[in-house]
């Protein structure tokens, strides 16, 4: 028997194997293609961007290096790391199709992002992503078992019992990373709420015989929106058709045709389709992500539409925030109710995600009232204030976490501290462990943090800009969940990480 079952190794499944590998548990990853590569996986096709967070994520367990080598990225995302002052980003994305300028966000608006390595998102794909990935689990004895398909999952108090691919597989935890059509979710019996598609998306690689009628870049029009990206056979487009043409329908070089000509107002032929599959911006989410023994993650939890370029990056985040939660209750040293915060802490935020989709949706209809409400949104965003708005929002940097503190970086992604001898939090972080920082005098949280020594890294010494802090306490997911002043108050800390890591060490 297992610890773990992950039913899905795309790279919510993988990174979440991962966690649970480096953390010393048994995991089994199930997955119903029976390869890996696919065209869909590569670029074009599979051009996905990562967040700041995301990148983050990565650069603490060591991956960076190799995800910006799979991504064919020659330069270092991150910026100036001699220095300790904020500096503005290099890329904004967009809101419903309306571009922004980085230029134009207010890094003093920022005030806990510090210089790092991992400041930036990357433009990767999903083979990248999953070959990183793929390579750290068999490094940690994940076993990826390709080509079954789950039909059926039974639980009790104590185990999980998976049946795919004509056999049965045991464990004590099963985890459902099994994409939008879950079904795990299915046969889990979780809720499945939300609303319904007001468009039809289309991706596709295809031969244009007048490619001069349509103008490269990202394009809202009276009827629609299409994109033209550099790769000339990479065409995106929406049609506000109520999600009519989904993917029960196999999108024909005629339809794709008439679709393209209606939403660019043209007479452009298509000569040749390679491939082409369609996608809604139906968005539904789970009421919970646990019940009993099996738990969701990424799309089998939540799906939306693909605006704004959340879906990955919400995922990867349900791994992080879960993966060291379910190992602490794997190893039997989690507190009461570790496990139920996943669902606290992740549930809204992917709510946020879905209205986030949901608003650029209504703002890209092609009716009067929208075209109407685009016009205030471009006066918005122009600004610093918009501009830096959609930057906390896409980037990640806005979300945090209600742990009870009042502190503003409680529950908050940690910035990446470095201490004076040039070590960073990110380099401290890679075993998988929570991490006490005590920049005190007199090092007041040492002998405190030697009581879960197992599950926290200690490390003591001035930093090179403590942003006013004593001490701070990271959760293994990167979480801010304790920072103190100048003399650090060891009874709260004591509390707090008893909270976080369980009872200490006798």
């Amino acid at each position: 028997m297992h610890d773990v079952v992950i039913v899905g190794a795309g790279p919510v499944g993988l990174f979440l194997a991962c966690e649970l590998g480096l953390a010393g548990c048994s995991v089994l990853v199930l997955e119903r293609a029976p390869e890996g590569r696919s065209p869909w996986k590569a670029d074009p096709l599979g051009m996905r961007g990562l967040s700041a967070a995301s990148v983050e994520a990565f650069y603490r367990r060591g991956m960076l290096d190799p995800l910006l080598t799979a991504s064919g990225v020659d330069d270092d995302p991150g910026t100036d790391l001699d220095t300790d002052e904020p500096s503005p980003p290099r890329g904004v994305s967009h809101f419903a199709g309306m571009m922004l300028d980085p230029a134009q966000v207010d890094v003093t608006a920022l005030p806990f992002r510090l210089p790092g390595p991992a400041m930036e998102g990357v433009m990767t794909s999903l083979e990248a992503v999953e070959t990183v990935l793929s390579e750290r689990a068999s490094e940690l004895g994940v076993e990826v078992r390709r080509g079954v398909t789950v039909s059926a999952v039974a639980q009790d108090g104590e185990s999980v019992v998976v049946q795919a691919g004509g056999h049965e597989y045991g464990a004590r935890w099963l985890v459902g990373c099994d994409g939008g059509r879950s079904a795990v979710r299915g046969l889990a019996g979780f809720e499945f709420v939300g609303t319904e598609p007001q468009f039809t998306g289309y991706v596709m690689l295809a031969a244009v015989a007048d490619p001069e009628k349509l103008r490269p870049g990202f394009h809202l029009t009276p009827t629609g929106m299409y994109l033209r990206t550099p790769a000339e056979e990479y065409i995106g487009m929406l049609e506000f058709d109520g999600g009519a043409f989904d993917r029960s329908q196999r999108p024909t070089r005629e339809h794709l045709q008439a679709v393209l000509r209606r939403v660019s107002g043209t007479d452009v032929t298509l000569t040749d389709v390679r491939l082409a599959s369609s996608f809604t911006d139906r968005a539904m989410q789970t009421t919970t992500y646990r019940q009993g023994r099996v738990l969701l993650a990424g799309d089998s939890a939540h799906i939306h539409s693909p605006l704004g370029a959340q879906g990955l990056n919400l995922g990867l985040g349900d791994a992080v925030n879960l993966g060291w939660k379910l190992a602490a209750t794997v190893h039997g040293h989690a507190s009461e109710g570790l496990l139920d915060s996943y669902t606290r802490e992740r549930l809204p935020i992917g709510a946020e995600v879905l209205d986030w989709t949901r608003a650029q949706a209504a703002a890209m209809r092609p009716d009067p009232h929208a075209q109407a409400i685009q016009g205030v949104l471009r006066d918005l965003l122009g600004t610093r204030d918009g501009t830096t708005y959609v930057f906390k929002r896409t980037s990640g940097s806005s979300n945090r976490y209600d742990l009870g503190s009042e502190h503003p970086l409680v529950g908050r992604n940690s910035p990446d501290l470095r201490l004076e001898d040039g070590t960073r939090l990110g380099d401290l972080m890679r075993d998988g462990r929570g991490v006490a920082l005590d920049f005190s005098l007199d090092r007041s949280l040492r002998r405190s943090a030697m009581g879960w020594e197992s599950r926290m890294r200690y490390v003591g010494g001035p930093a090179r800009n403590d942003l006013g802090l004593g001490a701070v306490l990271v959760r293994p997911d990167g979480t801010v969940a304790w920072a103190g002043d100048r003399d650090p108050d060891r009874k709260a800390f004591e509390q707090v990480a008893g909270h976080w890591f369980g009872a200490p060490q006798i």
